[in-house]
């Protein structure tokens, strides 16, 4: 068995961010863990650019921007191991892993941060009738296949979806040589931030029909074509609003879960909403020393929020292991309720005691709201008020919650968060 102070699960953004934030803040004994061949997860297939422009004032490409994480994992001589698979976590922070050279290995680790990204949804979740022909795909899958392996999943294209990935493929898949006939959504909007609506599909003339989806594919051996159908309010296809797509290929970008079998089998509460890990101000789950970033802990849209909240993380779980860290009260903690309009909060509860000046709320609504406002709202006293031209499911929204203005509320049991309407008053 060998003891590290802090283990980091995942090589992606966020678990490379909280591995450098954990070393900056003098931890020796840091370790990543990566089941791929080389660090940067995600990012490495994402070669649009369009990264960075929150953390480094630049537009990147995803493996600049990765590379730049990478760079300072290897000055700051982080330790991690590649092609390795956990096995196991539990409770006491003993973790199992594997890989070819080492066989199986028990590492004990003083504090853990979970940073295991996510998956797509498949196509088996979406109850699609139709045989099982080749030629459905993942978004994510034909982005590695054609951005990594160099090789074209087909020529004729219907992309169901329109979450992000979907849209960047969309475009990318028409830059080489594809032609993408439509993007069906079965939401009345897109899961997708506007400016992919803007560059991926407006820009180059591919329809988006909201309010639709797949309701047949034709084919056996290979998708020979897909039939799509307006939606009623209770995502019901109507009948009569058929139309059918001649195509070699469909597309699912439905929508990614957070990877988190392994958070539960160690006994991590999960938040129903976002799949992800329930956590407080520190980024720390139920279970001392253990902490969560990234997609794993909730679906990011920007890969620069994922780094920022990485690294608070690696911070605190450094604070953790130096034994520095506030002992957390759970009679202190304040719950923070997603109230009329929010789906969910990141983070669910806050010591103010354990919070810097200022604490970050990030969240999502769950409708499309124009010229409304976002109010929080301690012990039902209203203490911001900000006006939002446009809100939406596909873009994450934020607050910023000042530990005076909490420090000031001794009694304070709730923070709430809500979408209003009302007139801004003087």
């Amino acid at each position: 068995m060998k003891n590290y102070d802090i283990v980091v699960i995942g090589g992606g953004p966020a678990g490379l961010a909280a591995a450098a934030a954990a070393k900056r803040n003098g931890i020796e004994q840091v370790l990543i863990i990566e089941r791929d061949q080389r660090l940067g997860g995600i990012l490495n297939q994402c070669i649009h650019n369009g990264f960075g422009l929150h953390t480094f004032k630049e537009e990147l490409t995803g493996p600049e921007y990765a590379q730049r994480y990478i760079d300072e994992i290897e000055a700051l001589k982080v330790e991690y191991r590649l092609n390795t698979m956990v096995i196991d976590i539990n409770e006491d922070k003993m973790i199992t892993i594997m890989n070819a050279q080492d066989g199986v290995v028990v590492i004990q680790a003083q504090a853990v941060i979970l940073a295991m990204g996510c998956r797509e949804r498949p196509r088996g979740a979406l109850n699609i009738p139709g045989y099982r022909p080749a030629g459905i795909f993942t978004a994510g899958t034909v982005q590695r296949l054609v951005n990594i392996e160099g090789f074209m999943p087909g020529r004729e294209m219907v992309i169901l979806g329109s979450g992000d990935i979907g849209l960047i493929m969309a475009r990318r898949l028409t830059l080489e040589g594809a032609h993408v006939n439509v993007v069906c959504e079965i939401m009345p909007y897109s899961g997708g931030l506007k400016r992919n609506i803007v560059q991926c599909l407006d820009d180059y003339n591919i329809p988006l029909k909201l309010s639709h989806t797949v309701v047949d594919i034709k084919g056996r051996e290979r998708v020979e074509g897909i039939t799509i159908a307006a939606v009623d309010h209770n995502r019901k296809p109507i009948k009569g609003t058929e139309k059918h797509y001649p195509c070699d290929t469909l597309l699912l970008s439905v929508g990614l879960i957070p990877e988190n079998e392994l958070s539960t089998n160690m006994n991590v509460i999960i938040d129903s909403s976002t799949n992800g890990p329930v956590v407080n101000e520190c980024f720390e789950t139920n279970i001392d020393g253990v902490f969560a970033c990234g997609n794993v802990l909730h679906v990011h849209d920007l890969v620069d929020y994922v780094s920022q909240e990485s690294e608070v993380a690696g911070k605190n779980a450094a604070e953790y292991v130096k034994g520095r860290s506030i002992a957390r009260n759970e009679k202190f903690s304040i719950e923070v309720q997603a109230q009329e309009g929010i789906v969910y909060t990141v983070p669910k509860t806050i010591q103010p005691n354990r919070m810097e000046a200022e604490q970050i709320i990030r969240f999502r609504v769950g409708d499309v709201y124009q010229d409304h406002y976002i109010s929080v709202y301690l012990n039902g006293q209203r203490v911001i008020h900000q006006k939002k031209r446009l809100m939406a499911p596909g873009e994450m929204e934020q607050i910023t919650l000042q530990k005076s203005d909490l420090m000031a509320h001794k009694q304070c049991q709730m923070i709430g968060i809500k979408v209003e309407k009302e007139v801004l008053r003087s």
